[in-house]
């Protein structure tokens, strides 16, 4: 993970290191730059040249959307990622 803990993106938000992360996995992906699929395509159809890696980042990536929404969140504060 390159992005998630540096600070220099120009997005600000929350959950930007993760969705930097997560985009540059799939577009260096077999199915992102030799077939032209959109990153969406190839995790959807669980393309071979996904690595586990991605998914485990689009699962990060949700669980920090997720945690944007919760109501516990306004109490507890954000979650912390590892």
């Amino acid at each position: 993970m390159k992005y998630y803990e540096e600070v220099h993106l120009k997005d600000t938000s929350t959950c930007a290191g993760l969705r930097a992360d997560l985009k540059n996995c799939l577009l260096e992906t077999e199915c992102c730059s030799q077939e032209r699929k959109t990153p969406k395509e190839c995790l959807r159809t669980h393309h071979p040249s996904v690595p586990q890696e991605c998914y485990s980042l689009q699962t990060a990536f949700f669980e920090c959307k997720r945690s944007l929404i919760d109501m516990r969140s306004r109490f507890r504060g954000p979650k912390t990622q590892l």
